[in-house]
Formats: structure tokens, sequence, C-alpha cells
């Protein structure tokens, strides 16, 4: 049976954000084809004691707590001349642990999940190298976005992992994104391809899910509350769209849905505007929006909160930022600028029959589309360890 390295930059379970979500059915699908070894950081408390659920499918997993804080990345970053968000994962300890990994055994194949991961790698190893989005693609954006001197940093950032990213793709058997169209913002180089993401089509059902009891019609927003991506864009709606959809829907209200909400998030509150932080289940808030909403600013590669929505037959208005690597005509609707948005949100509240047609055309995609197995099917011929 083969062996297969695992290096993840945050614990692959349990599936409870994007990135993870990910990394998790990634690891279900190498465990189909042979004994993964895994090695993943824990980045809060909740990632660590999952041995037990772990064991499923590795045969081994360490996980390192990461301690280093951001102020103390970004201080030895521009003493080494080196993009923060690499010497933010560069931990003494986990590369004692790697390094202690490929001295045990020869690998029949390697997966390193996000960039971080790469550097603990010697320079002859054979890996497949999973970006996932074009990282240094997000910080340029954020740069220009900035004022000084954060805008230098950002820049900087964007530039110095940008050189790093290609370095990394060089040396790699193949340079994995999440959408065509992250892969070709990349480049057309040789081995640059899309592994889209999936969606677990039989968990995220409406028929097996009773929706929260909060009254609407509701407006809903699922995601991490302390990512900036996702504190902009509830903080755009509930400020330049929420007011054009309650003049015309006085009783509509916006549910922000996710833990860690930040003290800009947490001011939104009130009575238009739910704010409920960490949830036991996301389904339950999905299943009573009258519509989902998905307005990003900054979106890089397939959104899983909008999957997700999708594949509980909820009407979706998504910005074109969030929509551009779904396969999506006919099965969501796009908010182009605040007033669009608006427009959308309330033709389908103000129709609920449109809203459950879109919702239900909505599901039948990610059921043909989006199964986790189509999905990661290529993984097996990339490692070369057949399918699974």
């Amino acid at each position: 049976m083969s062996d297969i390295l695992f290096l993840a930059h945050r614990t692959p379970y349990p599936p409870d954000r994007g990135d993870k979500v990910r990394s998790h059915h990634i690891l279900r699908h190498l465990s189909r084809l042979g004994r993964v070894h895994l090695a993943a950081f824990a980045n809060d408390a909740r990632d660590i004691g999952h041995e037990g659920a772990l064991a499923a499918w590795c045969a081994d997993a360490t996980i390192v707590p990461r301690t280093k804080s951001n102020a103390r990345a970004a201080i030895e970053a521009l003493g080494s001349g080196r993009p923060v968000s690499l010497t933010a994962f560069d931990a003494p300890t986990m590369r004692a642990t790697i390094k202690a990994l490929l001295a045990a055994r020869r690998y029949d194949a390697i997966y390193v999940y996000s960039g971080q991961m790469a550097q603990y790698l010697p320079a002859d190893a054979r890996f497949v190298m999973d970006f996932v989005d074009v990282d240094s693609a997000k910080f340029a954006a954020y740069a220009g976005a900035a004022r000084l001197p954060m805008r230098w940093m950002l820049a900087r950032e964007a530039r110095l992992l940008a050189r790093e990213e290609r370095a990394i793709a060089d040396r790699a058997i193949a340079s994995l994104f999440v959408s065509p169209a992250e892969a070709a913002l990349f480049g057309t180089d040789e081995g640059v391809q899309a592994i889209e993401n999936g969606i677990d089509a039989a968990f995220f059902d409406p028929a097996t899910v009773v929706p929260v009891d909060v009254a609407g019609p509701l407006i809903v927003f699922t995601g991490q509350m302390d990512y900036r991506p996702n504190i902009d864009a509830v903080c755009w709606f509930a400020r330049a769209v929420l007011p054009q959809v309650r003049a015309r829907h006085p009783t509509a209200r916006f549910a922000i849905v996710g833990r860690k909400p930040t003290s800009a998030v947490q001011a939104l509150a009130g009575e238009a505007v739910i704010v409920t932080g960490e949830v036991a289940d996301v389904r339950g808030w999905i299943a009573a929006a009258a519509v989902v909403v998905a307005p990003l600013l900054l979106a890089r590669g397939v959104q899983n909160k909008v999957l997700e929505a999708m594949a509980m037959a909820r009407p979706v208005v998504a910005s074109l930022p969030a929509a551009e690597g779904i396969d999506h005509a006919g099965t969501l609707r796009i908010g182009s600028d605040a007033d669009g948005f608006a427009r959308e949100v309330g033709a389908l509240i103000a129709d609920p029959a449109a809203a459950a047609a879109l919702g239900q055309a909505a599901r039948a995609r990610v059921v043909t589309r989006y199964g986790w197995d189509a999905r990661l099917a290529p993984l097996g011929r990339l490692l070369g360890l057949g399918s699974a």
C-alpha cells in the first residue's frame, strides 16, 4: 500500500471553515489511495485533540500548535527579506517533525496544502502543490485599497509572495488551484491546473434540516467573521444595501452567521441586523433564509458558502467576485453594485415562487456538478497512485 505525506497549514478537521473544508475532503480522498501521514498546524485550541477522528483517515497525525504572533512574524519577515505569510508558519517544531517523517520512510507521494508548507521540504522533494488561491494577488488587491504605511507592507507581501509562489511551482510536479480562473491568473505553465471545490450534497440537504425560527424575511450571510473579506462584505451590505431592501420590505433582517465576529461586525447588530457568533449548525440558518447573499468585494477561487447555500436549495445573490469560480448560469443572481444587489434581493423576497425555483435549480446544479469524488478524481493520477 502506498504511503502519502500530507502537509497542511491548518488541521483538516473539523471542516468548519472554507480552507479546512477543502483540506478535509482531500484528506479523505487520499486515504483511499494509501496510508496518509499528516503533519499540520493547530491555529487555535479547537484544532487540537482530534486524533481520534483523524485516525479514520490517517495512519498517523502530528498536530503542531502555531504560537507565533503576527507582530513577531512581521519583524522576522522584515529582517529576513521573506514574506510575512511564510515566516508566520516557520516553526522549529514543525521543521523537526517533517524532518523526522521524511527520515522514517520513503513516500510514494507528497501533497502540500497551502504555500506556507512547501518551505519544509528539501530541494529534491517531488510533490503536488495545492496553492488553492493565488495569495499574492489577494495581497496586491489589499494594497491597492490601503493607505500608507500598510499599503507599502501589503505591496511588499504581494511582491515577495509572488516570487515564492513561482519558485515553489518550479519545484512541484503540479500546481493546483481552486478554479480555472485562479489557475489562469497564475499562468499557463505546464502542471498548472484547477481542482475545484466540491460540496457534500447529502449533508447540505434541505430535506434533512430544521430551519431556525427567526422572524423575517431573513437575508443570510455565512462565514468566518474575523476574515477581512467577510468583514468588508457584511459591513458594505449592512450599510449600502440593506436600507434599500428594507425600504421595500420593512421587516427584512440581515443575519451574519459565523464565529469570531470582530468589533466592527458586532457593531452592526441591531433591529435589522443579527450577529449570531458561532452556531452549532449553520444549515439551520441557511434553511431559514429567504435569500442567501455573498456580497464579497474581494474573493478568490470557489466560495464554499455559495456552494453550501446552493446545495440547500436557497436562492443566492452574489457579487461578481464571489460567483466567478462557480458554474452558476441560471442558478444564482448577480449584484454588480449596491443598487443592483438591493434590486435582486428585493425581487426574490417579493416573489417566493421565483426564489424557490432558483433554489431548486441551484441544488440540481450542485448535485450533478460539484460532488467531491468527481472533483478530486484527478488527484490519484497527479500523484502517480492511480485512481480512488
